[in-house]
């Protein structure tokens, strides 16, 4: 079989899959349309990563009119002439100088680039044998060397004031007298020098060259592309070699392979190899020196393992001097801010241990400034396969040397798709902190008391708005307003990387199948729908991981998504028929992928569930002046805003440098746009609240601007700020996008239901492990009676997110025995009625 595509041909094992679940497809003369596809640098092309590079103009489609056969699928899609979105753009009101510093209006229309498709044009060479030779040679001329690299750090770090002081003090402690002498001295400085063995990296070039050889040869293996865009590496480039100032990559962390797919993409454009922080659950034989000869460096879970729970000085004051050293000596770092990574597909929170220390040598002036750089990664299928062991509440496989090499061998026989790989705008750390100090510090957010007046009231708009510190902030002395400064900072590299990562494919089939055809539907509607989608996600600014024609990228995405999908035929034409595997892990897997797309819509979700709330409420209260089937949108605002507190824990919603109350105003001026909901202007009350009375004011930071500087001066933006009633758009296909919108988040509000109706017998104190084993065996249980709406509400991540939103919330008190922590009920969710306002505060999001 040949298949030609702009002059390019392919033999065998191409994009038509020949796979035994998919075979019966060809059989009853599925067409692929293959030359229905045009070139789009928008990512990836399924043809095959090897064939050629997309880099030229492109538009996106809209269908015709034509429909699809029952035999046939063909979709004749014609050119638009849209340009793709450029995402990763620092944040205007944070960093307006590092906005404009590396970014020019070329940038964005460079394109992408497949790093693993190498051939002779890629070298300084040319004829048979460089074509036979491409990947050594490629690999060979790339610039990386050992003068690029710090040498000796285990000397130096062990030499730093700071360090020969914890020494000291360590030293000290183990004596009597309370004084230190030569000898325990001595004992306390072997004791360093074993845990700088392990930490300290030493990176070898030839060990990256090596690497950088089996990482193409694998790559190509199991993926079909890993794409970049050439605008967003340009800068990052500029960056290395204009500034005088180490980088520090902050990618999202989705995989293992993350470690080395960021390392492999600097190396393929001679950007120099970062320190990678590395868990010391990788500390394994073997293993551990590839890693430390590639750069990374092994750091403790946890800092403090002292078996009384104290500070661990020594281990702190090694890490802290070594963090410093490899700035000061301009080294690249890569961090990943989540800790561990995700089980859920969602970007988590930020955790601000070891991004506290590189603020810490920015303050004490070692290094004049840092570059930030957010990364995002998206995978058609991560490696891993599934995270559903552990989402069962299985609990997780120490890595091993021999566990590593049978997942190499697992992949070497599958294909995972596409990979996609975002850099956002590096930004000056200096220039971030520097604006923290000259605007109104937010205090540090406390769930308890901006959500607990709208619970105990039962009134989501009761809900209490964020207070702002005029102090300026010490970022030198520890204190909860400098810690809140980096949370916020370590939450706004997540948010912007988070928005970097690009949609794929298989993304937006299973949120598809989940949340939209959750009984099935035919092949014919799923492809129309996943175009709809994909209109959806361009226009909001978000990028999409694929590019080719709708019918054949959903194959693809089934396929990936393989047992979790189950083909069938229906209907007197013989069409195909997709629906989602209803088992538990099935469930789990899919709503994993789904997840990628939730940070598209997730704003909208919020205001469509606070408009069932006050919707709900609206048939229940008689208001003088508004029709039925309207709202207010000063009340519509204020309950988002009470759920966006509420999912908090579920990720980063908004820039901390945002309030609640103005993303959910620029997501209902979204579906308002779109034509989702209408102004009903007619029905506005005399008495109703209005946005620009002293009231919403105090609501909004002084640095928030809702107008944009290109806006006209002359334009209605202040009467759109009076209140005014809203209402749902009565076509059909609007009414539907919100219910679509609300069962978004009906897995998370499920479970947290669940949760605050399991508090209901709730006899403590016990300790928080087995509470939340406890509430774990409660939901899966549910879903094995077939009482649970959505089967994936059962995952262990959202148990865990649950359990820590009521600890934030104040339904829990928690105090420690023998370091585990305790939970107990507090005072005020002692009595059941308190408990009750609390579920139906909840329930009242959900829609059944």
């Amino acid at each position: 079989m040949e298949r030609r595509w702009d002059g390019c041909s392919d033999r065998g094992g191409g994009f038509i899959f020949g796979f035994s679940r998919l075979s019966e497809m060809e059989e009853a003369g599925y067409s692929l349309g293959m030359a229905d596809i045009s070139y789009q640098p928008s990512s990836v092309d399924y043809t095959r990563g090897r064939l050629k590079n997309c880099t030229e103009e492109w538009g996106e489609r809209t269908p015709s009119p034509a429909a699809f056969t029952s035999s046939t699928l063909k979709w004749k899609e014609t050119l638009l002439s849209r340009k793709r979105p450029f995402v990763g753009r620092c944040c205007y009101v944070c960093t307006p100088q590092s906005r404009d510093r590396y970014y020019n209006p070329s940038i964005p229309s460079l394109g992408l680039r497949n790093v693993i498709y190498i051939n002779e044009t890629h070298t300084r060479h040319r004829g048979w044998l460089a074509r036979r030779l491409c990947y050594v040679l490629f690999v060979q001329e790339r610039d990386v060397n050992q003068s690029m690299f710090c040498s000796n750090m285990a000397e130096t770090v062990l030499n730093q004031s700071r360090v020969l002081k914890a020494i000291e003090e360590v030293a000290a402690e183990t004596r009597p007298s309370g004084t230190a002498d030569p000898k325990s001295i001595s004992k306390v400085k072997r004791k360093a020098k074993k845990i700088l063995q392990e930490m300290v990296a030493c990176i070898s070039p030839a060990m990256i060259r090596l690497t950088g050889w089996v990482l193409l040869k694998l790559f190509n293996g199991f993926f079909w592309n890993i794409q970049i865009h050439k605008g967003q590496m340009e800068m990052v480039k500029k960056a290395a070699t204009e500034m005088k100032a180490p980088l520090v990559f902050l990618p999202v962390h989705k995989s293992h392979i993350d470690y080395l797919l960021l390392t492999f993409v600097l190396f393929c454009h001679n950007i120099k190899a970062p320190h990678i922080a590395a868990g010391n659950n990788l500390n394994i034989p073997i293993f551990s020196t590839l890693i430390h000869l590639l750069g990374g460096f092994f750091i403790r879970r946890k800092l403090d393992e002292t078996p009384d729970g104290k500070k661990d000085v020594l281990y702190r004051s090694l890490l802290h001097g070594y963090i410093e050293q490899l700035l000061c000596q301009q080294q690249f770092l890569e961090v990943f801010l989540e800790g561990t990574r995700s089980r859920s597909g969602k970007t988590s929170c930020g955790r601000a241990g070891l991004l506290s220390v590189i603020v810490d040598t920015l303050c004490s002036s070692s290094v004049p400034d840092v570059l930030v750089i957010p990364v995002g990664i998206s995978y058609d299928r991560i490696i891993e396969g599934h995270y559903n062991s552990e989402q069962l509440g299985k609990p997780k496989k120490d890595e091993s040397l021999w566990g590593i090499a049978k997942g190499v061998f697992r992949m070497l026989r599958k294909n995972y798709g596409c990979v996609r790989m975002d850099f956002a705008q590096p930004f000056s750390l200096k220039e971030y902190l520097e604006s923290q100090r000259q605007k109104p510090t937010p205090a540090p957010v406390c769930l308890e008391q901006a959500l607990l007046p709208a619970i105990l009231s039962s009134r989501p708009s009761d809900v209490v708005t964020e207070s702002v510190v005029s102090a300026t902030p010490d970022l030198h002395v520890d204190c909860p307003i400098r810690r809140q400064i980096i949370t916020n900072l370590a939450n706004h590299v997540l948010f912007t990387a988070d928005q970097c990562c690009a949609v794929m494919s298989t993304h937006m089939v299973a949120c598809l199948l989940l949340y939209r055809y959750r009984e099935g539907v035919s092949l014919s509607v799923l492809v129309e729908d996943f175009f709809s989608m994909k209109e959806e996600v361009l226009a909001r600014d978000f990028d999409l991981g694929f590019s080719g024609s709708c019918e054949d990228v959903v194959m693809h995405a089934i396929h990936l998504l393989g047992n979790s999908v189950v083909i069938t035929h229906s209907g007197p034409s013989n069409e195909f028929f997709i629906a989602p595997n209803t088992n538990i892990p099935a469930v789990f897997e899919l709503n994993f992928y789904s997840n990628g797309v939730l940070h598209v819509y997730i704003t909208e979700a919020i205001v469509a569930s606070a408009l069932h709330v006050e919707l709900s409420r609206r048939t229940s209260d008689v208001t003088l002046g508004a029709s039925e089937g309207t709202v207010s949108q000063e009340r519509l605002l204020r309950t988002a805003a009470a759920l966006c507190y509420l999912l908090s824990n579920e990720g980063v919603i908004a820039l901390p440098c945002q309030m609640f109350y103005q993303v959910c105003h620029e997501a209902v001026q979204r579906l308002i746009t779109y034509g989702v909901i209408l102004v009903a202007e007619e029905d506005q009350e005399d008495g109703s609240p209005n946005l620009t009375e002293s009231t919403w004011g105090n609501k909004m930071a002084d640095h928030v601007r809702w107008r944009s500087e290109e806006e006209d001066e002359d334009s209605d933006f202040g009467e759109e700020q009076r209140d005014r009633y809203l209402k749902v758009s009565p076509a059909q296909e609007h009414r539907s996008f919100v219910t679509f919108l609300q069962r978004l988040l009906g897995p998370i509000l499920e479970a947290y239901s669940s949760a605050a109706s399991f508090i209901h017998n709730f006899s403590g104190p016990i300790p928080e492990r087995e509470f939340t084993q406890n509430l774990h065996k409660y939901l899966l249980a549910r879903t094995e009676r077939k009482v649970a709406v959505y089967t994936e509400s059962a995952t262990l991540c959202l148990v865990k997110n649950a359990v820590k939103t009521f600890v934030d919330l104040g339904v829990f008190q928690v105090h420690k025995e023998n370091r585990n922590n305790v939970l107990d009920l507090s005072s005020t969710f002692l009595p059941q009625s308190n408990r009750h306002k609390l579920l139906d505060f909840i329930v009242s999001f959900m829609v059944l």
